[in-house]
């Protein structure tokens, strides 16, 4: 006799004992547990079970009812005809990660609703955060990568949101290195214009800037040509600019998350090392590739010393650290914002472009808008939860 598909679905308040009440019930029957979901969302318990049944199901059907009503929750039971039809598809199956500040009903459904135009089915979701932005992670299965990611990209636009598409697997929590631009990525704003300023050429240095970061002009040339603008200036004003630098807001949560995860992490700019260095030491960074601005008598002399890092410099400094630490590419992330960061987040594992231009979030593999470099956590599949337990574990200690 072919088994027969049964699936138990119990919903109602959630307390102790409830999955093991049920379970105790179906033990008494010749049956498999093929697959079980359960969830808890403020306090009401669903919780569903799969089964493959030899035998009548009318004698557990009335053995699991008596057991709910004891329970005080419902159970519906629903009879298949056989087992690998009621086996959900786990081909293609892909996490799809929406973040939104707020994250609105509509856009839920916008999204939903172009997943089953795919033909692709939603096996779960459950939310990563509620703030500094909201999350929510669907697991998507039936679904062609490419396909998938097109179609959701021109629903967050739509929706207002960031959406990020990883397919699933081992690899997504097997990170182990972490690669930072450092202007508008790690910490807010310009180095280059901040110093501009004491020299009294902001205005200039800001639009050659906009347009190197769009990729309109050759970044090597282009910073040559600012760097030379700041010549004469007193090596007393990098301190003063240091003392301005402001994180961006969850660059340490980010950080301190992911080296307790064992994580390497570094920055990798095109800015300069008199300032990285010095990221280095506050934030307990393994590693750092930056320009060094040129001094002599106490004054910048409007050059740069050593190898540049540009956009192919970028991309090789990634290689290099991860060479070191004996991490595979794979195993990477990067993230950026400018042009001079493509080559780097196409060379990472998991490439994300922050607060980017179009041209860097369409080479990215994932790309926020959120002011928050947090973010960057749900992306890997880490939960607000889950950080903040681990704040409380090292709290107590």
């Amino acid at each position: 006799m072919q088994p027969q598909a049964v699936l138990v679905t119990v919903t109602g308040p959630d307390r102790p004992g409830v999955t093991s009440a049920l379970f105790a019930a179906l033990a008494a029957y010749d049956v498999e547990v093929v697959d079980v979901e359960q969830v808890v969302i403020r306090g009401r318990l669903v919780l569903c079970v799969l089964l493959a049944l030899r035998g009548e199901p009318a004698p557990l059907r009335r053995a699991v009812t008596k057991t709910a009503q004891a329970l005080g929750v419902e159970v519906e039971i629903g009879v298949g005809d056989e087992v690998d039809d009621a086996m959900p598809n786990r081909a293609g199956r892909h996490h799809v990660l929406m973040l939104g500040s707020p994250l609105r009903a509509g856009a839920v459904s916008e999204v939903a609703s172009r997943i089953a135009e795919l033909g692709a089915n939603i096996d779960s979701i459950g939310r990563l955060s509620n703030y500094p932005v909201t999350s929510l992670e669907l697991m998507v299965s039936g679904a062609d990568s490419t396909e998938l990611r097109t179609t959701l990209a021109v629903a967050a636009a739509e929706a207002n949101i960031d959406i990020a598409v990883e397919r699933a697997g081992l690899h997504r929590r097997a990170k182990r290195l972490l690669v930072m631009d450092v202007d508008s990525t790690l910490v807010q704003g310009e180095i280059i214009e901040m110093l501009a300023e004491h020299a009294g050429c902001a205005d200039q240095v800001a639009r050659v800037t906009e347009a190197t970061m769009a990729g309109e002009l050759d970044f090597t040339e282009s910073l040559r040509a600012r760097v030379a603008l700041l010549a004469g200036l007193p090596e007393s004003v990098l301190d003063e600019v240091r003392a301005k630098l402001r994180l961006m807001p969850g660059a340490r949560t980010l950080i301190r998350t992911l080296k307790r995860m064992g994580y390497r992490c570094g920055v990798v700019s095109g800015g300069f090392t008199q300032f990285t260095d010095d990221l280095v030491r506050v934030l307990g960074l393994d590693f750092a590739a930056a320009n060094t601005l040129e001094i002599a008598d106490g004054r910048l002399t409007g050059r740069l010393s050593g190898e540049i890092i540009d956009r192919p410099g970028k991309a090789r400094a990634l290689v290099h650290f991860a060479g070191r630490f004996e991490i595979p590419l794979t195993q990477t992330v990067a993230v950026g914002d400018g042009a001079n960061d493509i080559d780097m987040l196409n060379t990472a594992g998991l490439g994300v472009a922050f607060n980017a231009k179009a041209a860097v979030c369409d080479a990215a593999d994932a790309s926020l808008s959120q002011p928050y470099l947090d973010a960057i956590l749900f992306l890997l599949g880490i939960s607000r939860d889950e950080v903040e337990q681990a704040d409380g574990d090292d709290s107590t200690l």
